[in-house]
């Protein structure tokens, strides 16, 4: 597969520099993907989908254009090539746009030792049928659990493949394994629901279908006799299933792209501290088994093992080579494209220091609070970091559980809110946000 997405992505090439570009880069993705869903013990939806998809980016100049397709004959790889330097001669200059330097790139493709591939043979359906069941029956025999309202598995694979005429060749493979489950306790207006899902790129690593059916009715179930808490100021606890959130935004903030566009809250902060002291982000490429993880990004450039933040200061942007070029910087070698467009920048994996406390005893420090372990809706400001979202969990009191909670908005400013965190020591490690529960003091909370 790895030689025909190859010879594929270099046919490409060649159909554009005789089309009359000057430079090029081609991406090939062959993807398969099976999902299965049950319902009340029977098989409610499967889908298979395979293909390959093609996309070349052609430079004349500055000028640059995108075309995609899912055709590979011939013909269809020079249609390709004529539109797109016919569309890049129309097109408007871009001081940035441009292949990476020959001395830019990496020779060092061979991916294997990060480990996302499963060379395990692929399930069947009736396997992934079986996964869903299970877990479907472990929630439904929960006391409490009224119904499960969906069960699924699925995997899947892709192998992608990217060239240029600068001389970089490079592509990997990755699979993943998933089940889910979605569990309905009580009725009418007094009905709840929450979930389980767990993905691995080794279905080995995955837990037991019965656990993550279990799991599923248990947070469901908990979340019973849910009410309003009363408005007022309260430290908030980021259950650790969505604390990475609060991370992701400070990752926002500090991409090239909205560096560039002077749209972001952290744009004038390069050196300031983000964070309480003690606490860095790390990003890390290389961990194996993890669905973030990659040698090169999608211009070629070997990445690296990096701080963003150090210490609490922020050190480092995300950035792809147009975003570095904008803000006359070298690129981090964090691009990150499609089939149908240019290269962005996006982070990978990324890990916050741990604490030392677990989740409870950040629990028993607060004392009064909210535990948020859901949230919905967003009202975020890029350009401010003005932070308003829909939250629901468990009302603290005395640092215990008191009761659950739903249908209140929590708010406050993203630049205050990180600069109080404390973290709990719970992250799970192979996820590729590895965040534990966070503590973060002084937000409003409006309810009753």
């Amino acid at each position: 597969m790895t030689r025909n997405l190859k010879d594929l992505t270099e046919a490409l090439l060649e159909a554009a520099m005789s089309a009359g570009a000057e430079a090029a880069d081609a991406m090939a993705i062959d993807g398969t993907s099976l999902s299965i869903n049950v319902r009340q013990g029977a098989l409610e939806q499967a889908e298979r989908s395979e293909g390959v998809d093609i996309g070349l980016r052609v430079l004349i100049g500055k000028r640059q254009a995108c075309v995609s397709a899912s055709d590979t004959r011939p013909e269809t790889l020079a249609t390709m090539a004529e539109r797109a330097v016919t569309m890049a001669r129309l097109a408007p200059e871009d001081p940035t746009a441009g292949l990476a330097d020959p001395t830019q790139i990496t020779a060092n493709t061979d991916a294997s030792s990060l480990e996302l591939f499963d060379p395990s043979e692929e399930p069947s359906p009736e396997q992934l049928k079986e996964d869903a069941l299970r877990a479907e029956a472990a929630a439904a025999g929960y006391k409490g659990v009224s119904q499960v309202d969906s069960a699924a598995a699925a995997y899947g694979r892709r192998q992608i493949y990217l060239s240029a005429t600068n001389g970089f060749s490079g592509g990997y493979a990755r699979s993943d394994r998933m089940i889910s489950t979605v569990a309905i306790a009580g009725e009418g207006t007094g009905m709840e629901r929450d979930y389980c899902g767990e993905s691995r790129i080794f279905g080995a690593d995955l837990p037991s279908p019965e656990e993550i059916g279990l799991l599923a009715a248990e947070r469901t179930v908990a979340r019973l006799g849910a009410r309003k808490p009363k408005t007022g100021a309260y430290p908030m606890l980021f259950d650790e299933r969505i604390s990475s959130s609060l991370i992701g935004h400070l990752l926002s903030a500090i991409n090239g792209s909205a560096i560039a566009r002077g749209a972001s809250w952290l744009r004038d902060a390069m050196g300031e501290d983000v964070l309480p002291s003690g606490l860095s982000v790390i990003e890390d490429p290389h961990r194996p088994r993890t669905s973030a993880s990659r040698l090169f990004d999608a211009e070629g450039l070997a990445t690296q093992k990096r701080a963003l933040v150090e210490n609490g200061r922020l050190t480092s942007w995300v950035l792809d080579l147009a975003t570095a070029r904008k803000l006359e910087f070298e690129s981090t070698a964090n691009a990150s494209r499609g089939v149908s467009g240019p290269p962005s920048p996006t982070s990978g994996n990324v890990s916050l220091t741990q604490g030392t406390q677990s989740r409870d005893e950040l629990m028993r420090e607060m004392g009064t609070g909210l535990l948020i372990t859901s949230m919905i809706g967003s009202s975020i400001n890029p350009t401010t970091g003005d932070y308003s979202r829909g939250a629901s969990g468990f009302w603290i009191e005395n640092g215990e559980v008191a009761y659950p909670v739903n249908e209140c908005t929590i708010a406050g400013n993203l630049r205050d809110m990180l600069k109080t965190i404390v973290p709990a020591n719970d992250a799970r490690a192979h996820l590729s946000r590895v965040v534990p529960s966070l503590l973060v003091e002084g937000m409003t909370l409006a309810g009753d």
